[in-house]
């Protein structure tokens, strides 16, 4: 027997139950889709966080308990931190500290939610974010107390405009001045406002939440990062630190993601090995024809291992035809909510999956190609 001949003997046994087979294909399909969907969350985000980092700007954070604690609830970093900071900036190569206030105006509503991020207004936003441009209005300058310049998302779902009033809690509210452009970044839905104002708000009053560094030399961040928490004794982080914690959240979470996405591709893997068992079941009387004229059971292991193999590759293309789809619907809906695409199908993505999915054939054909192999010829011909 050819090669060509085994194909096209696999193709013909698939199709010969049309019904059963697509049936069987839609539960590959549904569960590889499931897990492109799942961990391109990942991708995506990771791709934010990577393009996002140089705009987001600081080169060191210094913080009160680090990355691993996540920000604060409460503003928790002694205000007089920045002096101590600035008394060292000489010594360091420290070119600007920004002192920095941050919450997370949250909701039932997604889209009712953004980040108050206060800094000094003489300062200026683009003092931590380099790139961000004024649509309407102004931006912050020095002098300025009660008002807010809200990116682009969040003035889109807070329905704000230049001259709204926004309203930060029961006994604060502030005047919009100005609409930033939209980034497509993190940063459109951040509500910058002036670090004394945020402090009113918040009833943090000499507190902040954290001290952001611009280095005359960002190649030096490491080693400054290092003698500001020697000194200090305060958590000190470089962007690489950043990127770092990062990425280690988010493989976790595709880690957690993987294994949901895992119930479902044992379900599609089962129901793959039982199509083609009862295949092998069916079609007795075939083997045994194959066998005599030729056949070695070698060759009828292979057969039954290749319908298994074309039924998981059909289904883990189909998955990811799917999965796009999904995608597709997660960044219209995050793109809706915070301007940035959430999800992203990464070819190595892409890869995992189309491996998953022969893996999931392979191991769910061996053994209905085992049993069909070891079938004698006489056994065989012998069933009705």
């Amino acid at each position: 027997m050819q090669r060509r001949d085994l194909w096209t003997l696999a193709r013909r046994g698939l199709t010969r139950r049309p019904i059963r087979t697509f049936l069987t294909t839609l539960g590959i399909v549904v569960a590889v889709a499931s897990m492109v969907i799942f961990l391109s969350l990942g991708e995506g985000i990771r791709k934010v966080f990577n393009d996002e980092l140089g705009g987001i700007g600081p080169d060191i954070q210094v913080t009160l308990n680090g990355l691993n604690q996540g920000i604060a609830p409460q503003p928790n970093l002694p205000q007089s931190t920045v002096d101590d900071i600035q008394k060292l900036s000489a010594k360091l190569g420290i070119a600007r500290v920004t002192p920095v206030i941050m919450a997370i105006r949250g909701g039932l509503d997604p889209s009712q939610s953004a980040v108050l991020y206060g800094l000094p207004a003489e300062q200026g936003i683009n003092a931590v974010f380099s790139t961000v441009n004024i649509g309407q209005g102004r931006l912050l300058k020095a002098g300025d107390s009660g008002v807010a310049v809200v990116g682009a998302k969040a003035a889109q779902n807070l329905r704000l405009k230049v001259g709204s009033v926004l309203r930060l809690n029961r006994r604060n509210a502030v005047k919009v001045v100005g609409v930033l452009d939209k980034s497509g970044g993190l940063n459109d839905s951040f509500i910058f406002l002036p670090l004394a104002t945020m402090q009113a708000a918040e009833g943090a009053q000499n507190r902040i939440s954290m001290v952001v560094l611009k280095l005359n030399d960002a190649r030096q961040a490491k080693p400054v990062a290092t003698a500001l928490a020697n000194e200090l004794k305060l958590e000190a982080q470089t962007q690489a630190d950043f990127l770092s914690f990062a990425d280690r959240a988010l493989k976790i979470s595709d880690a957690v993601r993987f294994g949901i996405s895992l119930i479902s591709l044992i379900v599609g893997g089962l129901a793959v090995a039982n199509t083609v068992m009862m295949g092998v079941f069916e079609r007795t009387r075939e083997f045994g024809t194959l066998r005599a004229i030729g056949a070695r059971p070698s060759f009828v292991r292979e057969l039954v291992l290749t319908e298994s193999l074309l039924l998981s590759l059909v289904g883990g293309v189909g998955g990811l035809l799917l999965g796009l789809v999904g995608i597709w619907g997660v960044n219209l809906y995050t793109q809706n909510l915070a301007g940035f695409d959430a999800a992203a199908l990464t070819p190595r993505l892409t890869l995992l999956a189309l491996f998953i999915s022969l893996l999931l054939g392979l191991f769910a054909g061996l053994l209905p190609a085992r049993s069909a192999s070891r079938l004698s010829i006489n056994e065989a011909l012998g069933r009705v």
